[in-house]
């Protein structure tokens, strides 16, 4: 059985970063993360990736055109499709934080649909759940979102659900250590 609370690619010191590892970690510290954390741990190894992704990573998650409380339940989904403990111990707290219910979250971790969404938040539920478990969206939620979010909206919901989805990966693959954190772990 193999050993999955060894952080394959842990934390390295800021001054044993190649120079090029140190301005992509600078980048992160300095915006509005304020740290280098989560998934910037393992991608630190790939500077260029990295400063790729924090970059879009900053657009999603801070301004996206659907809103952070729906940013915010989006990456719940996702964090639950890829039973991600990192983004789930980071989300879970600012989801609450941003008006997702504490029986919203719950079920989502315990994989269920959740009883009570308001109707943006079951909209955004559905699209997700549709991507991730069938890999595309039908017409009728698609025509939905489409009237509820405009194209932009859609389309940064798509990218939501995909680089939470890359993070999830790369923090699985790596093993990444979840960070304390007041949100019940996934079951």
């Amino acid at each position: 059985m193999e050993d999955r609370s060894v952080d394959r690619l842990g934390p390295i010191a800021f001054a044993d970063m190649s120079a090029a590892q140190q301005v992509a970690a600078q980048a992160v510290i300095d915006g509005p993360r304020g740290a280098l954390y989560g998934p910037f741990v393992p991608l630190i190894r790939s500077p260029e990736l990295m400063a790729a992704a924090q970059k879009m990573g900053e657009y999603l998650r801070y301004r996206s055109a659907i809103g952070t409380r729906l940013t915010e339940l989006a990456i719940l989904v996702t964090a639950r499709q890829w039973s991600q403990p990192v983004e789930w111990a980071i989300h879970a707290p600012i989801a609450r934080d941003y008006g997702i219910g504490e029986a919203v979250i719950a079920a989502i971790a315990a994989r269920r649909r959740p009883d009570g969404l308001l109707a943006d938040e079951a909209l955004v539920y559905d699209f997700c759940m549709q991507l991730h478990r069938q890999q595309r969206v039908d017409d009728a939620t698609y025509a939905a979102a489409l009237a509820a979010f405009g194209e932009q909206g859609v389309v940064d919901l798509m990218g939501i659900n995909g680089y939470y989805t890359l993070l999830a990966m790369v923090m699985n693959a790596a093993q990444t250590a979840a960070p304390p954190s007041d949100a019940p772990p996934l079951p």
